[in-house]
């Protein structure tokens, strides 16, 4: 039996698959959901929606994003509506405000396009009487406490650490020497900063690595294409690396390495482990020398999980600490020697665990 009013410190890995369904949702007045401040009436988790929110579809992670949490709405036998805001932070809090329209206490899982969205975003939650979950960003002085229950928890990932270890590998490939470009994702975003200063880190500690440039590609393997496209006619062949901050900028930098001639001969990482990102790790053809899974399908369905515990009343989150409510999940560094374990999608057997427990995977605290 999982006991929420202790602190579980470590979970396993689990993967999975599950059928995509996006919804449109109108806008609409707040629900009198927000009257009384409390879960579900009785706790009767039929009258409970199911919600992720997400950037797009079409990208790789946000996809294994959305089948994670339809794993958990498969576990409850409730279908899930995804909002897909295609990075709009306009349309994204115009969607998350549409939810109000329902007249039904709602459980989200969002990934706010930027830390400056989030308390938008959980207040408009809050006034309608819903429960949410947020991912990767917010701003570092405000809390889920400081706003009330309803924001049940958030849950980032340390970009810091694990970035500099990850960009060890990418200069390991290259011998210890060369230039580097660098491939940032939205500047306002968390993961984006803290990915840029674990590079920053591993800079210092490797001497004989240069960051020839930097630009934002804002996490699109489009706008990468044609970043890297210039970068390397302006550094021309002292480019021995390039470093991204997420998988759909690797994917389109190598895009570009390919017309220019140069794939296989100039290493990459990422981050994400998206499908296409393991494949080319898994072959080593282009050098695809790395990347990082937070485990998509978890996020998914675990904080999907999590929030719709605190609507059903299952979770009392007065009772959670502030450790519970603010934290560092699990990740990991994908290599060729590692990649099988990463490249197979979840059961819900397998995920059930974390999605029985969300606090499973519990790393640190974000303080």
């Amino acid at each position: 039996m999982n006991t929420f009013g202790s602190l579980p410190r470590w979970g396993k890995r689990a993967a999975g698959v599950a059928t995509i369904m996006a919804v449109a949702i109108g806008l609409g007045a707040c629900s009198s959901a927000a009257d009384d401040n409390k879960p579900a009436a009785s706790g009767d988790k039929s009258d409970v929606l199911l919600v992720q929110g997400i950037r797009s579809l079409s990208n790789s992670y946000h996809a294994n994003w959305a089948a994670g949490g339809d794993l958990f709405g498969e576990s409850v036998g409730k279908k899930v509506i995804v909002l897909s805001d295609e990075a709009d932070s306009q349309k994204q809090l115009s969607l998350v405000k549409g939810l109000a329209a329902k007249g039904q206490v709602y459980a989200l899982n969002i990934d706010p396009n930027t830390s400056s969205d989030t308390e938008a975003i959980v207040r408009t939650v809050t006034e309608a009487g819903g429960y949410v979950v947020t991912q990767w960003n917010k701003p570092d002085d405000l809390n889920p406490w400081d706003i009330g229950d309803h924001w049940v928890a958030h849950i980032g990932f340390d970009g810091t650490g694990i970035g500099k270890d990850v960009s060890q590998t990418l200069f390991d490939s290259m011998g210890g020497e060369g230039g580097i470009i660098a491939l940032q994702g939205i500047l306002d975003n968390k993961p984006a900063k803290q990915r840029f200063a674990g590079l920053q880190e591993a800079l210092k500690a490797n001497p004989g690595i240069t960051l020839l440039d930097d630009q934002t590609a804002n996490w699109s393997r489009t706008e990468a294409l044609s970043v890297t496209q210039t970068l390397l006619a302006k550094h021309g062949d002292k480019v021995k690396g390039v470093w991204a901050a997420n998988d759909e900028m690797a994917l389109g930098a190598l895009e570009a390495l390919k017309a220019a001639g140069l794939a296989g001969k100039v290493p990459i990482i990422g981050f994400d482990a998206v499908p296409q990102a393991l494949d080319e790790i898994k072959s080593g053809t282009n050098k695809y020398v790395a990347t990082v899974s937070t485990d998509p399908w978890w996020q998914g369905g675990a904080a999907l999980s999590l929030a719709y515990k605190a609507a059903t009343g299952e979770i009392d989150v007065s009772k959670l600490s502030h450790d519970q409510r603010a934290f560092y999940a699990e990740q990991s560094i994908v290599t060729k020697d590692n990649v099988e374990k990463y490249t197979k999608a979840p059961t819900l057997e397998a995920l059930k665990p974390d999605l029985d427990d969300p606090f499973k995977r519990f790393s640190a605290a974000i303080n």
